[in-house]
């Protein structure tokens, strides 16, 4: 079975989220199973060296021509190609600049997805694994073109479903019988993400939970009922860490590397990162959050809980960027109180540092399709300290011996939060068994080896 796994994004190469981990990660691990690669954009900002021109075609949509060219590389043995077109490879971002999409990403990626079929055709691929709205319409154009071509749809966030005017079906060169409630029709307008799941022949998410919470009217975004129509094909597949990159015993980025036999060296790290903050005295507890700063992470949550939290003697380290709401906040809470340290950035290398130096890891979102953060931090030896939703109720938990081990909250409210941090501080205090859940977890397996063969599964049951 030949394989394209297609992605808007992907490690080394770009990344804004957890996408990018799993089209690095998940392929790799279904490398063992089948002949698979990736196809992402070749964006404008990205400067690559020995890149092969393997592929060029003209494209055309809405009585347009696109001239396309296709390039490839090995990155550690997986197949990466990249799709150069106009449009979707002369912006200096992914999806937009200063939190405002580009007007014309309805083109950008429609191109983009129409890239993908052609170089399937001319690939001989028998599945198509697309990934979130800026991959879906390729399932549409498969339909359209009636190939034989079998298609894997992965919703990683329902939340963005890449939704434009009635007319980008005209520039797409959709054929208007498609325009309709049962297709891509959303109020009137062209919903990208409905697409994908009308056409594609089955359709997963990133947590088995995240699944069953898609079909409700609190986390379904308006396609509760389009996805109870479709249900049948529906399930969901946990995500796991490329356990390679994220490894404490071998991370090039920490101050000192360490495993289950030598966590003294974690300690080391602690006391490393913090000369590197205003935060004082390794000994008191480290509590770490690195997320995006939006409403979907519990973060407002999170504002509300800090100030109690900070009157203990422990130590809290914010790294993110987001919402001009409440990087005002952080900051201002930050210059109050002498234990919080916010930094208003994305730093990959920074976010290693915190997972190795922290002693529990905050995660209270209000909703988690899966999240691959509270797997990294147990890795790394973290206590994760997470609210029950999707991924996060997974693979964490509090009362049930599963993989792995952490502290978490039923009810999103101040109060229940509040009790779980007040559960952690009981933890950490309990040396013994604190130093127990340590080690259990990072010996828990959380690669993709599971999802992989289940996604492997689900590609046999097609044919």
């Amino acid at each position: 079975m030949r394989v394209l796994f297609a992605a808007s994004e992907m490690l080394p190469y770009v990344k804004t989220g957890g996408l990018a981990d799993v089209a690095d990660a998940l392929p790799r691990a279904l490398k063992k199973y089948t002949d698979i690669s990736v196809v992402i954009p070749l964006y404008g900002f990205l400067e690559l060296q020995n890149l092969e021109k393997v592929e060029d075609f003209e494209l055309e949509l809405g009585g347009i021509s696109y001239s396309v060219e296709v390039y490839f590389t090995l990155q550690e043995g997986l197949g990466v190609y990249f799709i150069k077109a106009p449009l979707l490879s002369t912006t200096q971002h992914l999806y937009g600049y200063n939190d405002v999409d580009y007007a014309n990403n309805d083109l950008r990626f429609g191109i983009f997805s129409a890239s993908i079929v052609e170089l399937a055709v001319r690939l001989k691929i028998d599945l198509l694994h697309l990934n979130d709205w800026h991959t879906a319409l390729a399932a549409l154009f498969i339909d359209q073109k009636s190939l034989a071509i079998k298609t894997v749809f992965t919703i990683h966030n329902l939340a963005y479903q890449g939704i434009f005017s009635q007319e980008s079906c005209e520039r797409l060169g959709i054929e208007p019988s498609y325009f309709n409630m049962d297709a891509l029709e959303f109020y009137g307008q062209l919903n990208s993400m409905k697409g994908g799941i009308a056409y594609s022949d089955a359709v997963t998410t990133v947590s088995p939970s995240y699944a069953q919470e898609i079909l409700t009217d609190e986390f379904g975004c308006g396609l509760e009922g389009f996805l109870h129509y479709h249900v049948e094909k529906l399930s969901g597949i946990l995500n796991g860490i490329n356990t390679k990159v994220f490894d404490p015993a071998s991370d090039p980025y920490l101050h000192e590397c360490y495993d289950t036999a030598t966590l003294e060296n974690k300690h080391k790290n602690k006391a490393a990162f913090l000369k590197n903050t205003k935060l004082k005295d390794p000994r008191k507890t480290l509590f770490v959050v690195l997320s995006r700063l939006v409403e979907q992470k519990g973060i407002n949550l999170l504002i509300k809980v800090l100030p109690e939290m900070l009157e203990k003697k422990i130590n809290i380290f914010v790294l993110g960027e987001g919402e001009e709401l409440y990087t005002n906040k952080l900051n201002a809470l930050s210059s109050k109180y002498s234990n919080l340290e916010f930094q208003n950035a994305y730093d990959e290398v920074l976010s290693h540092k915190a997972y190795a130096a922290a002693d529990f890891f905050v995660m209270p979102s209000l909703f988690e399709p899966c999240g691959l953060a509270q797997m990294i931090a147990m890795r790394y030896g973290a206590i994760p300290i997470v609210h029950a939703t999707g991924g996060l109720k997974d693979s964490v938990h509090e009362k049930k011996n599963g993989c792995g081990r952490g502290i978490v909250f039923e009810k999103f409210t101040k109060k229940e939060f509040s009790k779980a941090i007040g559960r952690a501080f009981k933890l950490k205090k309990d040396t013994e068994a604190f130093r127990e859940s340590v080690v259990f977890n990072m010996e828990c397996d959380f690669s993709f080896e599971t999802g992989a063969k289940s996604y492997m599964k689900l590609y046999e049951s097609l044919f």
